[in-house]
Order: structure tokens, then C-alpha cells, then sequence
């Protein structure tokens, strides 16, 4: 099932596919104001932005539908933020929704989106005490919810690989002996497998690089906690996103 991450798309500049392995649930959650029993659920928000959010309804019905209102919280932990929006499109349990923005709201969302959550929320899936079957190659994995993610691969000799830094539509990627590069997220399709449930992502190459989406990636690597990611592993990313 094609799971869209954008409003708008642009597909002037070039794409490329990754596949990565999927968590089963979120703790990033909406919950509408509206009282009646069908849309009185609670949404898993799987992705958001600072302009929108895609959301899951795992259980039940809801009547949405395409152009419909919708207020409500979105709940991350220990932080919420209210938010107001219009369903721009739905694809059977999946919502996107369009943020109503102004610059109350989008300086509350920005700080709901901060490091400093992200970092709060964030939990290691490697390790197997979550009893995730992982790819062989797959070293570190990182996950804030929906927004942050952070994945390091290995070689066979167990040196490093690769790693992407994935900070809600965006991303930065650096490739032993192809080294950095950035881009978007357009979409992604869930791709299950019999030993794994995997994403299929598109992402859109920039053009150049973008030092924005570095520096967002950089203050997330430099906030992870110490025994999420060993010291050497933590600066040798730092180095490669030119941050030592």
C-alpha cells in the first residue's frame, strides 16, 4: 500500500529507492475533538511535517472524508500540540492531512518538532530485546516515531557502510566511496517480505546539497545519548556530516 508523504510532488529532479525495515507501532498519536463514536479514535501519526501529517486508523471506521475538517491533539509522550487541518486525501485506514497554518501554530510545531523531543522520544530497535528481526547488516537503529530516524549499516567486516539520518521529509545519506548526499521524502510503499516488514522509500536527490537538512541532521546525531550509539561509531558520522 502506497503510503504518501506529500501534498505536492515534484519530480524534475532525479529519484532513488531504499528499503528499510519497519517498526509495527508509533507513540505519536492524534486524537480528534469530535465526539461522535466514529471519529472518536486515536490515530498512529506515521509521518509529519511543518505543513502536514499522515495518519493510521489500525482499528475500527472513521468518516472522513476527502475536503472534511478535522481539530484535534497530536500527543508525542509527554508532549501534545493542538492542531487544525484538512483531509487532502485518503487511501482506505490512511489520512493526509494538511496543516491550517499561521505563525502561532507553526512556532508551536516547530518546537513539538524540536531536537530536543525528538532526542526525549528516541529509543534504540537494535539489540533484539524489542524482538525485531533486523537485516544481517544493520547495525544501529534509531527511532523517534514517526519524524526521526536513524539508520547505520556495515560491511561484512563490520566496518561501517553507510548511514541515513531521516528528519520527517527529509534526509541525508552518506555512502562509503560515494560520500554525502540530501533529499526528500516523496513516498513510501510498505514492502513485506517472510522474514521482514520493510518500507520501499523514494527519495528526491537534491541538487548540491542542502546545508539546512545537514545541520537538522547533525544537532540529531549530536544529541543522540551516549549508550544509544558507541563513541567511536557517533564520531565517525559527525565526521562524515563534517561536524568534526
Amino acid at each position: 500500500m502506497e503510503r504518501h508523504l506529500n501534498l505536492i510532488k515534484n519530480e524534475t529532479l532525479p529519484t532513488e529507492k531504499r528499503i528499510f525495515p519497519r517498526f509495527p507501532f508509533s507513540f505519536l498519536t492524534f486524537k480528534s475533538d469530535a465526539s461522535d463514536a466514529q471519529t472518536d479514535h486515536v490515530f498512529e501519526v506515521v509521518d509529519i511535517s511543518y505543513t502536514g501529517m499522515q495518519m493510521l486508523l489500525k482499528f475500527g471506521a472513521h468518516n472522513y472524508t476527502t475536503d472534511s475538517q478535522l481539530s484535534g491533539t497530536v500527543h508525542w509522550k509527554g508532549a501534545t500540540i493542538n492542531v487544525k487541518g484538512t483531509v487532502k486525501w485518503i487511501n482506505e485506514q490512511r489520512l493526509g492531512v494538511k496543516f491550517e497554518l499561521n505563525d502561532t501554530f507553526s512556532m508551536a510545531l516547530k518546537k513539538f518538532l524540536s531536537v530536543e523531543n525528538a532526542i526525549s522520544c528516541m529509543r534504540p530497535i537494535h539489540g533484539g530485546h524489542m524482538g525485531i528481526e533486523l537485516p544481517a547488516n544493520l547495525r544501529y537503529w534509531l527511532r523517534a516515531d514517526g519524524p526521526f530516524e536513524v539508520f547505520v549499516w556495515s560491511h561484512t567486516d563490520h566496518e561501517l557502510s553507510k548511514f541515513q539520518v531521516i528528519t520527517m521529509e527529509n534526509f541525508i545519506e552518506w555512502e562509503d566511496g560515494k560520500g554525502l548526499k540530501s533529499g526528500r521524502v516523496l513516498s513510501k510503499r510498505d514492502l513485506d517480505t517472510p522474514l521482514f516488514q520493510e518500507d520501499e522509500c523514494v527519495f528526491q536527490i537534491d541538487e548540491g546539497f542542502d546545508k539546512d537538512k545537514l545541520s537538522f541532521a547533525t544537532k540529531v546525531v549530536e544529541n543522540v545519548p551516549g549508550h544509544y550509539l558507541t563513541a567511536e561509531v557517533k564520531e565517525f558520522i559527525l565526521m562524515k556530516l563534517g561536524a568534526k
